[in-house]
Formats: C-alpha cells, structure tokens, sequence
C-alpha cells in the first residue's frame, strides 16, 4: 500500500510538472491564437489640434501556453494616432509577453492638425501585430473637423459670426452692453465646459428650417455627445435687451438660456421662436424677475422647463414641454414652476404668465404634478392657461391660474413615438391625439416650418399634424 501511494505521488508530481513547465513555456506553434476584442477602433468626429477621447480594446491570448508577440507596430508615418500597451507610450513594441489564457490593454488616442476642407475628413492608420510567423492587424479610423476657435473674445461692437465653419468657444463669449452679436443661420457652436456665455448686449441668432443654429458642447464624440451638463448656459445680464433666438438648438448643456432681471425696454428680455431645448440637465428656461415670449418652442428632456423665480412676464405659445425619464436624466422635477418672489418669500415682484395651444406632460419619472407654485402674500400672482393639455393630480387654484378651453387632466398626448434604448424622441403627435385640433391658433406655421389652419383647427403644441 506504502508503494502504491508512493507511485502515486509521483505520478501526480510528475504531471502538475509537465503542466506547470506547459504553462511556463512558450507556444511557438504557427497555430496559436490571439485574439482582439475589436477588429477595428472608430474615433468619431473629433476637432482638428483639440485631439480626442481614448479608445482601447484587450489582446487575448487564448492558448494554454505562454505568448511571445514579437513586434506590435503603429505603422503610419508621422501618424496622427497615439498609442500605449498597458499604460506604456510607443510606437512600436517588441517581445511582449503575454501568459497563458491572459490579456493586456492597448489604448488609443487621435489628434488631428487643421486641413484646408471644412467638412469632415476620414484619417486612418493601423497597427501591426505579428506573433510566431502570423500577424493581425487592428484598424484605427477617425472623422476630424476643422474648426474656428473663438477663446476668451469679447464683443465690444456690432460683430457678425459667419457660417463658414465650425465655432469652438474656449475660456468665454462676453457680449458688452450695446453691442449685438449677431450669428448666421446654419452656425454650429460647440462650448467648452468652462466656458461662459454671457450677453450684457444684445443676441441676435436667426436661422431657418434647413439651416439650425446650434449650441452644443465640446463633446462629439461617443459616449460624451449624448450627455447632458456638457456645457454651461447662455446668461443674459441685467443690461441685456431685445435678444431673439430663431430656429435655434440648445442641447446637452446643464441650463439652457438664464434671464436675469427685465429688459432695459419696454420689449421682453428674449424672444424664441422655432426654438429647441433639449436634454438640459437643470433648468432649460431660469428666468428671475425678466420677460420672455415664446412661441413653437419644443422644451424636451430637461430637469426643469420653465423656472420663474421673484415675478416677471412670460407669454408661450404653441409650445411643447415634455421630459421622460432616460438614462441621463430623471423626471423628477416639474415642467413648469412658478413664483412672485424667491424661496424665502423675498425679492417679489409681479407675476404675468400665460400659456396657450401647449402641452405640458412627463412621465416615467416621479412627478404627479407639472405645475408647481410658489406667491407671497401682498404681491400680484397672475397666471393664465387656455387651450392646454396638461398633467397635474393636485388641482391648481382658481384664485391664481386662471384655466380654461383645457383637455381632460392627465391625458396621454400620444406623441408619434418614443425609444429611450435608442435616444429617438419623436414629439409630433398621432393622429388619434386629442391635441389634434384642439387649438386656437393665430400662429401660422409651426416648428418644422409647416402651416397650420387658424382659428380653431390647429393643434396643441410646436407641431402640426400634417
């Protein structure tokens, strides 16, 4: 029995060797595997000299023997992309070793110099990998754009900026009081997190139905094109008068357009018209004691829609306020809100609002209300709703919103459809909406520029059933 366990240890010992020295050894064999968890790494478009994300994927050795990779090479010449192998920067790497059924990282970075075309270029490279006498190659592509940087400017005087490409805002925008900054339909802007908007003057941005005038962020590249809060907000001072945005897109920014005190002039602070805010982290329309007239504005996704702090007078029309709960941000928070004076009851001031042929709702957040309030006793509270669809479980008093020509409370617009998996809203309504002619309306095209039937024909919100 002594003897058998003594084979038996031996054998046993002998075979943990064998496999131990396996593993230890080397596969040289030309039919080794190695495997990348992408064939390809796709950077989109990127800002020429501002360069990009990182991108990475894993090198897999899936043989049960250690492998040598005996060159792995980024193989353009003066090469706009930048790689590292498990944190370590080159250009080419020689006799990595990689154990049995492991991996290693490669990351890759892009940052592509200005190029004389203004719409966006393809730039490629690959990267060579060779390995017991058989190589793999991994792709590297990435979209780059030129671009005009615009940092730290300060416009002292009537400026116009043009749509001859691309605007990046680095360090701040500063409009002086009695200067217009006027901006040509078509113009995408792109912001910087750290830079500020701020109009002590006057905005004048007007585009059309085919040429949108856009204010995004920085980010345009995957997964960051998609966030909201890339970008601060556009403020306009207690010195700014006769603002008006037109066919106008204002996303993916923590706010929106903040209204600070009324107009110099008997005109409101800021008019929109055709406008779009969409995905706002905060409060896509902050108004504190100001004026603003709206009207076929879509108000989407937004952690508030309109705010009103300390009084002021708002006028919307034919406009759609609507945020549903996605992976970026909650509904938790009311549509509209509000108030003659500050949280503590302060700082008041008369409140006239009124909002006609629009559609207030949310859902899949945690609101049953999408009006909320707030009056100071002494001061005037003057709110006035008509022809509306609107959500709201705890009736509005009658004493302070005067509500008439409304939907059934709480009724589902039925919007034409909705995929938060894939990020598609589509707002315009079906056609068994009860906001289908439900308006009255003098307002005669809407936001997709289409026409719409005056008198009582129309529909509820920015867009007309065609």
């Amino acid at each position: 029995m002594k003897k058998i366990l003594q084979l038996s240890f031996i054998v046993c010992f002998v075979v943990l060797a064998i496999t131990s020295c396996k593993k230890d050894s080397f596969i040289t064999s030309a039919d080794a595997s190695l495997r990348l968890s992408e064939d390809t790494l796709h950077f989109d478009t990127v800002f020429t000299v501002l360069g990009s994300t990182t991108q990475y994927l894993k090198i897999f050795n899936i043989n049960d023997q250690k492998l040598k990779i005996s060159s792995l090479k980024l193989m353009g010449t003066n090469s706009f992309f930048k790689i590292n192998v498990d944190g370590i920067p080159g250009i080419e790497f020689n006799n990595l070793e990689l154990e049995a059924n492991d991996s290693m990282y490669l990351f890759a970075t892009v940052k592509i110099d200005p190029n004389a075309a203004n719409l966006p270029f393809l730039i490629r490279d690959s990267i060579k990998i060779e390995f017991n006498g058989n190589t793999k190659w991994l792709q590297l592509e990435a979209y780059g754009k030129n671009a005009r940087f615009m940092n730290n400017i300060i416009i002292t005087k009537d400026t116009t900026i043009k749509n001859d490409s691309p605007i990046v805002i680095l360090g701040g925008l500063t409009v002086n009081q009695n200067a217009t900054l006027t901006v040509e339909k078509g113009t995408q802007l792109f912001i910087h997190p750290s830079a500020a908007i701020k109009i002590n003057g006057t905005l004048n941005a007007i585009g059309d139905t085919n040429a949108k005038i856009v204010f995004q962020g920085i980010r345009i590249d995957d997964p960051y094109i998609n966030y909201p809060g890339g970008w601060s907000s556009i403020y306009f001072s207690p010195t700014s008068k006769n603002n008006f945005l037109k066919y106008c897109v204002l996303k993916n920014a923590y706010q929106g357009v903040v209204l600070d005190a009324p107009a110099t002039n008997s005109s409101p602070k800021l008019v929109m018209e055709a406008c779009i805010l969409d995905n706002i982290y905060d409060r896509a329309v902050l108004a504190v004691n100001s004026s603003c007239t709206a009207t076929n504005c879509l108000i989407s996704n937004v952690g508030y829609g309109l705010y009103v702090v300390s009084g002021g007078n708002y006028n919307f029309n034919h406009c759609t306020f609507v945020s549903i709960s996605n992976y970026y941000i909650s509904h938790k928070e009311a549509l509209i809100t509000l108030a003659n004076c500050d949280a503590d009851k302060k700082n008041r001031s008369t409140l006239k609002t009124t909002i006609t042929n629009s559609i207030i709702y949310g859902e899949g957040g945690f609101r049953d209300d999408e009006i909320e309030y707030l009056k100071a006793d002494g001061t005037d509270f003057n709110v006035t709703m008509s022809h509306i669809l609107y959500k709201q479980k705890t009736a509005l008093p009658t004493t302070l919103f005067g509500i008439s020509s409304a939907l059934p409370t709480n009724s589902n617009p039925l919007f034409d459809s909705i995929d938060i998996s894939k990020r598609y809203y589509n707002f315009r309504l079906q056609s068994t909406s009860l906001c289908i002619n439900a308006a009255a309306s003098s307002v005669t095209n809407d936001l997709d520029g289409k026409s719409r039937p005056l008198g009582g024909a129309a529909d509820l919100g920015c867009y007309e059933k065609q």
